[in-house]
């Protein structure tokens, strides 16, 4: 009795085992998905690109003369007043070294001076001797012309003899004083580098450079003290509220671009989106090398920024930023990228009725990097499968993921 009720037990369970694995076996499979829906609103089509921040007025200071340039007294960030700040001072540069033979034409040159000064001098006491000889003479005949004694001509001749004799020692002093500034000048080419009076040129002689616009120091050329030439630059000034934005564009997508129109600067380091628009598109463009090395033609576009300085931080001069330039903007019917996938020569979708998947095929306009229009397909409200996998096919059984 017992081996029956045994053997009655083992068979109702291998019955049920059976009817499980018959029931799991026939049971249909579905496929787990993610569904979106398809929705009506704005939607914004954008060129997308990296640009860098500049200041509009940038005003660089050069030497106007050649001389040894002094120690920078304003460092990059120093705020600077038009006609106030002494942002540069040049003083006279050093002599140049001589070498032997410059030496020595230049000693030969003021032993001549020096000697040219001695000749000079004896001069002036030759129109001084003439001078009194005159004189004395003049005075002899004034006493004779007035005993009556000689004629008035030969009086005016000894007044013209005196005129005469002042004239060339007023013309010998006037050699002496050219003399000696030869001499001078020539003792000047004697003179050493760092052999300068420093007091004397301390209190005059140096060229001053003041600020001319009021603004923030943006760059120095060099801090130090240097020789300079003419042209060589200082530093650079600018006011950092005034920014502008700049981004070098494919000239593909540059066509699409009008003036005035809106952006998005991104990745700039702070809180938020920035907000800009389109003030200038260049007519010419220029080839730049990718990174891939592949040659292209971009075109410079200019920006200009809406947001008010206090909400852009520490922004400044020459920082990275990201754009999202709008080159389009609308209220449509729009799918999911991730929604869509070629089938053939065409887009597909699979949308969703009741528990199965059903391919279809749509027509789609303008792209972002996120949605796309839809023109022709499924009505709003449809839900669709995103990323659809291999196992999804027309007329498969699925279900929603996050129902799992």
């Amino acid at each position: 009795m017992n081996w029956n009720m045994r053997t009655v037990t083992l068979a109702g369970l291998a019955a049920i085992g059976v009817g499980v694995f018959v029931w799991a076996a026939s049971r249909p499979e579905y496929v787990p998905v993610d569904l979106v829906t398809i929705t009506t609103g704005p939607m914004e089509v954008t060129v997308n690109a990296e640009g860098r921040t500049r200041i509009k007025d940038v005003y660089e200071l050069s030497v106007p003369v050649s001389g040894q340039l002094e120690r920078s007294p304003v460092a990059v960030g120093d705020a600077v007043v038009a006609g106030e700040t002494l942002v540069a001072r040049i003083a006279p540069g050093d002599p140049a070294f001589l070498d032997d033979r410059a030496r020595a034409q230049a000693t030969a040159a003021v032993a001549q001076a020096q000697a040219a000064v001695s000749v000079a001098e004896a001069q002036i006491a030759m129109a001084e001797a003439d001078l009194a000889h005159a004189q004395t003479a003049l005075n002899r005949l004034h006493d004779l012309h007035a005993r009556g004694t000689i004629p008035k001509a030969q009086l005016d001749g000894a007044e013209l003899g005196v005129d005469v004799a002042a004239a060339k020692l007023d013309s010998a002093h006037a050699a002496q004083e050219m003399r000696l500034a030869e001499l001078a000048a020539q003792k000047a080419t004697l003179i050493e580098p760092g052999a300068r009076d420093v007091a004397a040129v301390s209190d005059a002689c140096c060229v001053e450079i003041y600020a001319p616009v009021s603004g923030m120091v943006l760059s120095v050329a060099n801090e130090s003290a240097r020789a300079v030439m003419p042209g060589a630059p200082i530093l650079s000034i600018g006011q950092t509220d005034a920014l502008e934005i700049e981004a070098d564009i494919l000239s593909t997508d540059a066509v699409r671009l009008t003036t005035g129109a809106r952006a998005y600067v991104e990745r700039w380091g702070g809180a938020g989106v920035l907000e800009a628009h389109v003030s200038v598109i260049e007519p010419s463009g220029f080839t730049k090398m990718s990174a891939l090395g592949i040659e292209e033609q971009r075109v410079r576009v200019v920006l200009d920024l809406d947001t008010p300085p206090e909400a852009r931080g520490q922004l400044g001069h020459a920082f990275r930023t990201y754009l999202r330039i709008v080159e389009w903007q609308g209220e449509v019917t729009q799918v999911p990228l991730s929604a869509l996938f070629r089938d053939g020569d065409s887009w597909a979708v699979f949308t969703l009725d009741g528990e199965h998947a059903v391919l279809q095929h749509v027509d789609i306009g303008r792209q972002n990097s996120d949605m796309a229009e839809l023109l022709k397909g499924p009505a709003e409200g449809a839900r669709v499968i995103a990323h659809p996998s291999d196992r999804v096919m027309d007329g498969v059984l699925v279900v929603d993921r996050d129902t799992l």
